[in-house]
């Protein structure tokens, strides 16, 4: 946590700077007001003096109120500093989260993705402004408080001697239990949000196959979890705050116990017992002051250790050094000896891939479920990196250019649409930010989707909630392939983008497409072999490795696989 705060926390050295000096003033302020108070009761109240009183009262109202407005802009400035930090440790964990490949997101999760740049940065947040408010006056209120006690009488401050000691060993008992504990409380945390998002995401498959009890069970348990990891915690700190007021208390009579036969004896002035009753609050109010961020730093600590470990991620797939820029500006594809593994497995995905498509092409990818067709779709705008072979566009190795370079040129089209909440224009424009109205509406006639816009009422400002949920599967695919037509690239990618639309649909989407894209490289993921019958060329996947290249009349004499996959969908007569 030190090295996350001291990284953050040095473009704020001014303000830090002055909340320190802030927090000085306050503790001599703190310290000054108990002997003035001893001086009026021995000089004033004893001697009956009562101008005295009253001018040394008003000194104490004056530096009362000056303490007053010293708090209110020490405060002030360690919010504010505070919520600068937390400001920046969300925008750079969102920022490394952006660069991630999939293998980064999918190392870590969504959830806990989320957990991290909210939950954890609150934390890290919150003891941040604990410190700047609280602690950087607790060891000074203890150490001046210790100092202003010695002075006044030293055969009492043998008290302070074992105080202190036992109030510090207990309270580091409690933070050494508490770490642990912390750390567990967090990834229930990250549990707790994960089942969350899975059961809201898959409602309709919870209630098409009756298994709401199940789910409410599955919630229960990750919530169970957390409680109970959470009441452990909570007990732990339910037991320090009573103990260190026990001691406290004690502290205050054995003081006025030792110190009133002191008095009685004439060896100590009644004033001076009063200040160093004061003084002994005061050091203790400090530890006390102290606790409170034991309370929270374990905590915090163990949230700082999962922000570092996003942040100090090295993004698998990066921008190189010197991005290379393709010449011909034509978007020709081609997957040279290709070889893709996931993180952590023992047999690739994909190997021994090669093939070309080129401008004005239409390359269909087809296989059975499984057998990397998505995956190898994927590596073009490199969500993923090769682990072998190359990719490249236009000559030029994909992992010689810069991506946004590279994302410009290419239209995707994934394969679960997703849509953003919003209006349907603002998700066209994903695809271009400044396409105007007509230019929205010519590519919903091309996905043939202009029909069901224009009969919503608000048309192409009609609201979109999150995920495209008040939109058919149908439609979210449509106004993801317009989305994808508005950017005019010179690569279009459509991974299984059809399978949503009747044959009728379909049949016109891709007519319009082929006049839409006659200049371009297009690549298509099938499932139905109905959709890419007429395509340039078609690449056949089993089991990650390629089984033929060629047309549909081709490959149905020279690949078994493909032979097998248009048998089951057309059948034999049709294929005669």
């Amino acid at each position: 946590m030190t090295r996350l705060l001291v990284a953050y926390l040095r473009p704020y050295r001014w303000q830090i700077g002055l909340v320190m000096v802030l927090v000085l003033i306050q503790a001599v302020a703190n310290l000054y007001l108990p002997t003035l108070n001893a001086d009026i009761i021995d000089d004033g109240v004893v001697k009956g003096d009562i101008r005295y009183i009253i001018v040394t009262g008003s000194v104490m109202l004056g530096i009362t109120l000056v303490l007053a407005a010293v708090a209110i802009v020490s405060v002030y400035w360690g919010s504010k500093t505070s919520m600068s930090l937390g400001r920046d440790l969300r925008h750079d964990l969102f920022r490394t989260v952006q660069s991630f490949s999939l293998a980064e997101v999918n190392r870590f999760g969504a959830p806990s993705l989320i957990t991290r740049t909210t939950n954890d940065v609150q934390q890290v947040q919150m003891v941040v402004l604990m410190m700047l408010n609280v602690v950087l006056l607790a060891p000074l209120l203890c150490v001046g408080g210790i100092i202003m006690a010695l002075r006044l009488n030293l055969s009492l401050s043998w008290l302070i001697l074992v105080v202190i000691p036992v109030m510090s060993a207990f309270i580091g008992i409690v933070g050494w239990r508490a770490i642990p504990l912390f750390r567990a409380m967090q990834k229930r945390i990250d549990r707790v949000n994960q089942v969350t998002r899975e059961v809201l995401g898959g409602i309709r498959v919870i209630r098409a196959f009756d298994r709401e009890d199940y789910e409410q069970r599955r919630y229960d348990e990750a919530n169970v979890d957390l409680t109970g990891v959470t009441l452990k915690v909570n007990r732990l700190f339910a037991l320090m705050l009573p103990t260190l007021m026990g001691i406290m208390n004690l502290s205050t009579v054995a003081v006025m116990w030792f110190g009133g036969k002191l008095v009685a004896e004439g060896r100590m002035p009644i004033g001076d017992l009063t200040a160093f009753l004061t003084y002994i609050v005061v050091i203790l109010m400090g530890v006390l002051m102290a606790t409170i961020m034991f309370v929270m730093v374990p905590r915090a600590a163990a949230s700082a250790e999962r922000i570092a470990e996003v942040l100090d991620v090295e993004p698998t797939v990066t921008d190189p050094p010197t991005p290379s820029r393709t010449t011909s500006g034509r978007g020709h594809v081609e997957f040279r000896d290709v070889e893709f593994r996931y993180p952590g497995a023992e047999e690739p995905v994909l190997a021994g891939i090669s093939f070309a498509a080129g401008p004005g092409e239409v390359t269909a990818i087809v296989g059975s479920t499984g057998s990397g067709k998505s995956t190898l779709v994927n590596l073009i705008p490199r969500f993923y990196d090769v682990t072998a072979g190359s990719i490249t566009v236009d000559g030029v190795d994909v992992r010689e250019l810069d991506r946004q370079d590279l994302w410009r040129r290419i239209g995707f089209v994934p394969q679960k649409s997703f849509l953003f909440s919003g209006t349907v224009a603002d998700n066209l424009r994903h695809g271009a930010p400044d396409a105007e109205e007509a230019e929205l509406w010519r590519v919903l006639e091309i996905a043939q989707g202009s029909d069901f816009v224009r009969a919503m009422p608000e048309k192409l400002e009609a609201p979109i909630t999150q995920g495209g949920a008040n939109v058919s599967g149908g439609q979210r695919q449509r106004l993801a392939i317009a989305r994808a037509l508005a950017r005019r690239a010179e690569i279009y990618v459509f991974d299984d983008s059809f399978s949503a639309l009747d044959f009728s649909t379909e049949s016109r989407l891709r007519a319009a497409l082929r006049r839409e894209t006659a200049d371009a490289t297009v690549l298509i993921v099938a499932q139905r072999v109905g959709s890419i019958m007429t395509a340039d060329r078609i690449v056949v996947l089993e089991d990650g490795a390629v089984a033929g290249i060629g047309t549909h009349d081709e490959l149905l004499q020279t690949s078994e696989t493909y032979r097998e996959i248009v048998v089951s969908q057309l059948g034999e007569e049709e294929v005669a």
